[in-house]
């Protein structure tokens, strides 16, 4: 700052004016200062900034970086920020980075409140978390918590019904193990078919968030003297791995098997894919959670149990589903290779 200041002849103290944007400085110099701040390659360093101040406008965001939803959310996140005072700062949690980490690090810059995309931590380390930052849970129910969440129970019926309503009675469900919204995704599943009178037919598959977990569920399948017909995924990314393993061994989708998805991500949508899913709104999850943070933060402290802000999702159909076979599905051709990611 001491050298944008003699190179553009005024006083560091003006400097600061100029970059903080504040009063008392005139248009030429301020122009003066910005050239002279360019000619040095100096840019004023944010986080020393925020050391003086009671107060530094930041949320922090942890998300999964493999999720593609996550990127859907942390898009909208920056959009529903735009306009509030806050900005938004980022931790990412990666197989070597777990997300207490993650957390570690936004509470270190000293981030006002934090937005946890799925997490998965157990909800009494969450909880006093929330105790000392105003913590908000997207995508997971977390007592103790304030919450921004799916319907995950009626996500999973809408995608049961749905194959029901096609005809299909022998509906696999391949399960999210631990993932938040797994176990109302698979108890929903159970609920539903029972419901339609096919609890004989319910039949929960190990799984998980990966198209390798999708594939690994699909040999499975594959090896069963009836294959079921219909398969409910836990998310897009394994029902990617399902469809993939699936037309690798000669089943075609959907005449031999339909599947279907949960979360609408992008790669749901691209025409080689086409697949049956539940949309999940990453739009109107942001917003919420966004508006969420700021009563936190500006708001009286809201009374009673932590917010439960539940979001209805919606069937998207596609070309993955169809009505069952009525003849004896082929004999598979050898396991398939894993997808690439």
């Amino acid at each position: 700052m001491a050298d944008v200041a003699s190179r553009a002849g005024v006083s560091r103290a003006l400097v600061s004016i100029v970059f903080r944007d504040a009063p008392g400085a005139g248009e030429g110099t301020r122009a003066r200062v910005k050239a002279a701040a360019a000619e040095l390659g100096y840019r004023p360093d944010h986080r020393a900034r925020l050391l003086g101040r009671a107060r530094t406008g930041l949320v922090g965001v942890s998300f999964g970086v493999r999720l593609a939803f996550h990127a859907d959310l942390v898009e909208a996140l920056y959009a529903a920020a735009e306009g509030t005072g806050y900005d938004l700062t980022l931790s990412g949690v990666t197989p070597a980075r777990r997300e207490p980490e993650a957390l570690e690090a936004l509470v270190a810059y000293r981030c006002e409140a934090l937005i946890c995309l799925g997490p998965t931590l157990p909800a009494a380390r969450l909880a006093a978390l929330a105790a000392a930052v105003p913590t908000i849970a997207v995508a997971a129910r977390i007592r103790g918590v304030d919450a921004v969440r799916t319907d995950d129970v009626d996500g999973a019926r809408q995608a049961v019904t749905h194959l029901l309503d096609l005809g299909h009675r022998r509906i696999a469900h391949v399960d999210g193990g631990r993932a938040p919204g797994a176990a109302d995704r698979r108890r929903s599943y159970r609920t539903t078919m029972r419901r339609a009178g096919l609890a004989g037919e319910e039949l929960v598959l190990p799984g998980g968030l990966t198209e390798d977990d999708g594939a690994r569920a699909a040999h499975r399948l594959l090896e069963l003297p009836q294959p079921p017909t219909g398969v409910v995924a836990f998310n897009d990314r394994c029902a990617v791995g399902l469809l993939h393993a699936l037309r690798t061994a000669g089943r075609a989708v959907p005449r031999h098997v339909s599947v279907v998805g949960f979360d609408d991500d992008r790669l749901a949508a691209l025409p080689h894919v086409d697949l049956t899913t539940v949309r999940q709104d990453p739009v109107e999850l942001a917003t919420r959670a966004m508006a969420r943070v700021v009563h936190r933060l500006t708001g009286e402290p809201a009374a009673g149990e932590p917010a439960d802000d539940v979001v209805r999702p919606r069937l998207v159909v596609r070309g993955t589903t169809g009505r069952p076979p009525t003849g004896r599905p082929p004999a598979s051709r050898p396991p398939a290779t894993r997808p690439r990611r």
